[in-house]
Order: C-alpha cells, then structure tokens, then sequence
C-alpha cells in the first residue's frame, strides 16, 4: 500500500524566501521517500533592510504580503496538506518583524515562525544528515545564509557542538562583520577540532550549491580546497556586471557568493578540511522532515 503526502517548507532568509513542496511516499516495510515536487525562490533581500536600518521597508513588506499570497495559492494548488513557515536571522532583528509577521497572518493567512539560530541549525541537521555521515569520520556542517551562518560539528555519527555566528552574506556586503567576529569563529572551529585528525566539510546554502553545480561534478564528489580557493580568486577578479554575463549568475547571487565561499574557505582552513561535500539540503528540507518525524 503506497501513500503520498504533500508537505510545504517556507525559509524566509536575509537573502531570499523560498517555497519547497515535497512528496513524501509512505510505503509498508520500506524508509519512507522524500522528493521535491516544487522549488519557487524570491529574491527579496530583507537583511539589507534589518541589518542597516534596523527595520523591514514598507515596499519589502508589500513584496512580502504578494509573495506569500501567492505561496499560499501554490499550496493550495499542490493540496499541500501541512506546512510550516520559518523566518531566521533579517526578521529576529527588524524591530518590526513580529508587526510584518501579523500583517502577513491577515493578509496571507501565513503563520510565521521566528526562530532563533540555535533552533535553524536544529532544524537543519534533522535533515538526512545522518545517513550522510561515515560514523568512523568527524565532519563540520557549515551553513551559510545572508544574517548569519550555523556550525554544527559531528563526529562518530552524533552531533558534538553547534553555534551560530552573525556573519552572513548581506551583512558581510554591507561591512558589519568586524575582526572580533571572525577571530571568534576561529577560535570556536580550531577549538572544537583541534582534537580530530581529520575533518570534512559539509556545506550548505545556495551560494555553494551554485558553486557546486558550477564545477559539474557529480552529487557524491566533493569539492577540495584548492578548486574552492582557485574559484574565489576567479570569482574576486570579476566585477558584478561579468559575473552575471559570463556565468549566468542571477542579480541576487552575483553579489553574496563572494563572502559566503570566503566563509566556507576560512572553515575549511581553520578545520583543517581538505575538502567540502554539498548535498542539496538546508532549511527547507530540514522544515519538511523534522514536521514529519513530529520534531518541530
């Protein structure tokens, strides 16, 4: 007997919103699958807004409502069945977020959650992480978003520490991530993997999954330091204009995806990681397995 159920993840970040609608097929004495039936992602920056004055705009807060309207219909349309709507670090700092939070609840009929980092990464490693990881070997998850980025470390198959950082993307574009943060971040990773012989990096966030789907490797492979170093180099030498022309960038990455690879290089020196695998998870995913398996 097979059944199909329809989930939906709303990721409401600093950089994009995004929709995911999943299958997910239930079959008597088999693991239960997991696959996407629909991906809209919307680029509206709101941590330009949070992060340099302190508030979401009246116009994003209209891009806000229509976005989430039509996310709305799209649920209907798919007949998602359960959903769940997470904002992360731009809405924990606007001082009007909870304001924008009740507005969409009238207009959209959205509930919205505010989450805190320590919760993102929560949700985020409930994804299928654990299959993804050789007990024998210690990894360091590294996701990145445009407010901040969550390191969870994992070593024998368990999770062993986990923090999240203000250091992402659109802050970093906008110069409010000064050298304490980043002398804390290393201090935390060198701490916390000094005691491993070797780490890997797993990274996740758009601005990698770009990067990786840029390389054309194959999902299972991963990326080593020196391509991921080569590429930096590449992308720094561009101006903002050629990478959109010449790679195909969208407006809204063009942009963020210096300072997030800067981020992954710096976790990967200071981990000692030679190289960083990118499966396709993050939030999202994350959302839709963790209201499955009654976590959240």
């Amino acid at each position: 007997m097979l059944t199909i159920k329809k989930y939906a993840a709303i990721d409401i970040g600093s950089n994009a919103m995004r929709l995911l609608i999943s299958n997910i097929v239930e079959e008597k004495g088999k693991v239960t699958q997991f696959s996407k039936s629909s991906l809209v992602r919307v680029p509206i920056r709101l941590g330009q807004d949070a992060f340099t004055v302190g508030e979401i705009s009246e116009e994003n807060i209209e891009r806000m409502v229509d976005a989430m309207k039509a996310f709305k219909l799209l649920m209907k349309v798919h007949r998602v069945e359960k959903y769940m709507a997470c904002a992360t670090s731009a809405m924990r700092e606007a001082y009007n977020g909870k304001e924008v939070v009740d507005l969409i609840k009238k207009k959209a009929d959205i509930k919205i959650d505010i989450i805190d980092g320590k919760k993102e990464a929560a949700i985020i490693a409930s994804t299928d992480l654990k299959y993804l990881l050789k007990t024998e070997e210690t990894y360091l998850y590294v996701d990145v978003g445009g407010g901040s980025t969550e390191f969870s470390l994992f070593s024998d198959g368990k999770m062993v520490a986990s923090k999240s950082f203000k250091a992402g993307t659109v802050r970093l574009l906008n110069n409010m991530v000064n050298d304490i943060v980043w002398q804390e971040i290393e201090k935390w990773i060198r701490t916390n993997t000094q005691e491993y012989d070797q780490v890997t990096l797993i990274g996740s966030g758009g601005n990698i999954n770009k990067l990786f789907k840029m390389s054309g490797k194959l999902q299972e492979k991963p990326l080593s330091y020196m391509y991921v170093n080569s590429q930096y180099a590449s992308l720094n030498a561009m101006t903002y204009e050629q990478r959109i022309s010449e790679l195909g960038l969208n407006a809204d990455r063009a942009d963020v995806i210096i300072p997030a690879v800067k981020i992954y290089l710096n976790a990967m020196k200071w981990s000692g990681a030679r190289n960083i695998y990118v499966p396709k998870i993050g939030l999202s995913d994350g959302i839709i397995k963790a209201m499955y398996y009654g976590k959240i």
